[in-house]
């Protein structure tokens, strides 16, 4: 006679081995062989563990109101900015970075704009900076960041927010709704923006009970200011005190490291039509009346008049040049910031320098950097000794090995600094700096946000950053990567295998 637990027995064989051939068909569409690997080996060998995960965390891009929001904005900006050129007025290109420009416009609608260098800032002058532009607004004042808190290190801007709201000026604020949640203070933020007037909402809300729930490790980490549509800030850094407000930080002595760039001219509007496109997902409100602009100058000496007087440095500080603005994440599934940083790493001739927190790239994005290594290309990274995530620490430095041998200059900022600025300057002619890690989940599961700018000043004041954390860094080398621990080496290969699981 059968007994339950035989037939029990047979009946869970049954469903494993119908997973099991179900995940062979269904987990590699459209997926990296990498990634495909990863989740059928978590699934054949722990399908209770495997299935669900997949379930909850198995695409990468997002659906529905989301998907059609971004195509629409898409559709808009395309059919809005067709008679603008491929390159403003004066500009010169090489073959490639033209079609690496016409790249970014097909995949992300956005051209290549005329637009005003002022400054980079560190993270020690970018509040301030920002608290002194949102004191000069007049009509509109957009902020998005992915971590926000309020500390004694920002509560001046969320007071300068506060007064600007109070002189009539429009201002709406977007934050990351888990990443600005795990920080002390979240609940006083809320209510102190909505007691000053201010119009905020989260962004990728996490939120059942109201219906909303997606992927919980889709966010946006994005982090941009307007101040009326003249006057933009962009870059790496959170709006919250450098330590992270953390008690484990504060014992460390842990300290994030950034950049960010401000900027002026029709450019500003490219920023200003990203921020809209988020405002609009989270909130339903367009925002005609503040970004209404069709006129973009083609020419570079136009975009002079374009900013005021109260948000220009120094006339001697504002130089006028190219940029474009390169927005990427889950609405994009054709990966615009991947393709850019690939299509430019192998279009490199004398140099490359890339500063990444978190450097977990693809093979495409691999390839690129060992093979312009293996050309003669001076290629150097430039990480963190320690990183402040565990998993991404150890999966990163699965891939110095290649880099190191490819002839890849690694240097390491020393703990317990933290290295957070992503930027990327190729030939000492062009530079990319923005939101975005050369990680997988930047070029997947995060929104982000990249500037690529032409302007000799804007690169060559970038170079010099570089040259500043070399000179704070300390360079691996072969022979002393090779002697690292067993047991750091198996963790580095174990957690390079939770970095496909995307």
């Amino acid at each position: 006679m059968v007994s339950v637990l035989e037939v029990v027995g047979v009946l869970w064989l049954v469903v494993e081995y119908s997973i099991k051939v179900v995940a062979l068909g269904t987990v590699p569409e459209n997926r990296r062989p990498g990634s495909s690997s990863a989740w059928l080996l978590l699934i054949f060998f722990v399908p209770v563990v495997g299935l669900p995960l997949f379930l909850l965390l198995g695409s990468p891009w997002v659906t529905g109101r989301r998907h059609r929001v971004q195509q629409q904005a898409n559709a808009a900006v395309t059919e809005r900015l067709a008679d603008v050129p491929a390159l403003p007025e004066g500009q010169v290109a090489g073959a490639h970075l033209a079609s690496v420009l016409a790249l970014n416009r097909r995949l992300t609608a956005l051209p290549c704009v005329p637009g005003l260098y002022h400054r980079l800032l560190d993270e020690d002058g970018l509040v301030s900076a920002m608290t002194a532009a949102v004191g000069a607004a007049e009509r509109s004042v957009f902020v998005q960041f992915y971590i926000m808190a309020l500390d004694a290190s920002t509560e001046p801007f969320f007071d300068a927010l506060r007064d600007a709201v109070a002189r009539g000026v429009r201002v709406r604020l977007l934050f990351d709704h888990l990443g600005a949640r795990r920080y002390p203070g979240y609940r006083a933020m809320k209510q102190r923006l909505s007691a000053d007037g201010v119009a905020w909402y989260p962004m990728m809300p996490i939120d059942p009970l109201r219906g909303r729930w997606r992927r919980p490790d889709l966010r946006n980490h994005r982090k941009l200011l307007v101040v009326d549509g003249e006057r933009a800030f962009t870059g790496s850094q959170n709006l919250i005190d450098p330590t992270y407000l953390k008690a484990a930080h504060l014992r460390a002595g842990r300290r994030w490291v950034d950049l960010n760039v401000e900027l002026g001219g029709p450019v500003v509007k490219a920023l200003q039509a990203v921020f809209a496109t988020d405002w609009y997902a989270e909130a339903g409100e367009v925002l005609a009346d503040e970004i209404d602009d069709p006129d973009i100058p083609n020419a570079v000496e136009m975009a002079l008049p374009a900013v005021s007087p109260a948000s220009t440095v120094t006339s001697a500080a504002t130089r006028a040049g190219a940029f474009q603005v390169v927005p990427s994440g889950p609405g994009f599934p054709t990966e615009p910031n991947l393709r850019l940083f690939t299509s430019l790493i192998h279009a490199a001739t004398t140099s490359v320098s890339i500063v990444s927190p978190y450097f977990v790239p693809d093979e495409a994005l691999e390839q690129a950097i060992t093979t312009a290594a293996y050309r003669g290309v001076a290629v150097e990274l430039f990480v963190s000794e320690r990183a402040d995530q565990f998993m991404v620490h150890h999966a990163q430095r699965s891939y110095y090995d290649p880099l190191l041998r490819a002839g890849v200059r690694i240097h390491c900022l020393p703990a317990p600094g933290v290295l957070h600025t992503k930027l990327l300057v190729v030939d000492s002619e062009l530079a990319v700096i923005g939101s975005s890690n050369m990680d997988i989940r930047s070029f997947q599961l995060d929104y982000e946000v990249s500037l690529l700018g032409l302007e000799p000043t804007f690169v060559a004041d970038l170079e010099a950053t570089v040259d500043a954390y070399r000179a704070a860094s300390f360079e691996l080398t072969t022979e002393g990567w090779a002697q690292r621990s067993p047991l750091t080496r198996y963790l580095d290969n174990v957690m390079r295998l939770t970095a496909a699981l995307q």
